[in-house]
């Protein structure tokens, strides 16, 4: 009968509130993550991420990252370091922390995110004159 009635889905909207920390809480992960799941923390990488998963949810959706807060809204993908990545696209099922078998050389560099798009960005010097040219009023030729 609570199936049919949906309380068990209103019970599991509260046990969310209550795991983010209150309403105050659950509106700013709501807010900031357009989702509001419950799960289980499975690691923190060293820039602070924290990984989840519930298998209550749909393959393909049970495993999600929390982004640390320092970052607000400036999130995306390229923040998932290499080792925590093939975890979240089921490359492998043991998570970095659990799995003691990848190789770590002093030649490997950290990870670095894409700041392709963004004012960091690198930007090469060119040396070759425009193929278009803007139109200034002022000066005659």
């Amino acid at each position: 009968m609570a199936n049919f009635l949906g309380i068990n889905r209103l019970g599991r909207l509260f046990q969310a509130i209550r795991e983010a920390g209150g309403f105050k809480q659950a509106y700013l992960k709501l807010y900031r993550n357009d989702d509001l799941k419950t799960g289980t923390l499975i690691g923190i990488d060293k820039y602070g991420n924290k990984y989840f998963e519930n298998p209550y949810y749909f393959y393909g959706r049970n495993r999600w990252v929390e982004f640390a807060p320092h970052v607000n809204m400036e999130y995306d993908g390229s923040q998932i370091p290499a080792e925590w990545f093939g975890w979240m696209h089921y490359k492998t099922d043991l998570p970095p922390i659990r799995d003691g078998c990848r190789p770590k050389y002093k030649w490997i560099a950290d990870h670095s995110e894409n700041l392709s798009g963004t004012k960091e960005s690198y930007m090469p010097y060119t040396t070759t004159p425009p193929k278009i040219e803007a139109w200034n009023p002022s000066s005659k030729k």
